[in-house]
């Protein structure tokens, strides 16, 4: 009965330390690999081939000579490559090679073009002061460069007469021709019939002409 329980003792501390030396080891791997390259001390290769801060050669060395090359310039050694054989890393500014990469991905985050989804409500006893209203709205969001949602709820007694919901967001379709076409036709998804319409000139396009259109006024001013 002794023996048994010692060997069950024996057997929880075996798994306890399997436990924590797992735990370890994927919160490092994880550590790691959260950044976007290992750096110095974080890079576990036994040898590296190097290249310097002016893009030179160094061939491959031991971990330790590639952390010296680095440090003696008061620079840092990054793992660029580490699925080559050996890993391929860098002498570089590492503080100074994230700020310029994230400048970078600020300044191509604001050239991407933003396309918003505004909606338009239709109804099929609609007004014809409203629907002007709706059409004029629809309009101007089709002439700053955002796609428009145009939706019908059918209420009721209606969904017997979607025809004239039919007819009615088809009109308000043509309606907007000037401005955008129809990306998508009209179709009932439930109680609810849809159209999505696209601006004919997109937002990129509408900023390049109104710059023109600066420069035209600057020049005639002048």
């Amino acid at each position: 009965m002794f023996c048994a329980k010692i060997f069950v003792f024996a057997l929880f501390v075996l798994y306890g330390a399997w436990l924590i030396a797992y735990v370890l080891f994927y919160s490092e791997v994880f550590f790691i690999s959260a950044k976007d390259f290992a750096i110095n001390e974080d890079i576990r290769a036994k040898e590296v081939r190097v290249i310097d801060d002016e893009g030179n050669q160094l061939g491959i060395l031991q971990i330790a000579a590639a952390k010296k090359a680095a440090y003696d310039k008061g620079l840092d050694l990054v793992e660029v490559a580490p699925q080559a054989t050996p890993p391929t890393c860098r002498i570089m500014d590492y503080g100074k090679f994230r700020f310029e990469n994230e400048k970078k991905e600020k300044e191509s985050r604001k050239k991407q073009q933003v396309v918003e989804i505004k909606e338009i409500q239709l109804s099929c006893r609609i007004d014809t002061h409203d629907y002007e209203t709706k059409l004029k709205h629809a309009r101007r969001f089709l002439s700053e460069g955002n796609k428009v949602k145009v939706a019908i709820k059918f209420k009721g007694r209606e969904m017997a007469h979607t025809q004239i919901g039919f007819e009615l967001i088809t009109k308000f379709g043509a309606d907007c021709s000037e401005m955008g076409n129809i990306e998508k036709a009209p179709a009932l998804d439930g109680r609810q019939l849809l159209m999505f319409l696209a601006p004919k000139v997109d937002k990129q396009t509408l900023k390049k002409q109104k710059a023109v259109e600066k420069q035209a006024e600057k020049a005639v001013k002048e």
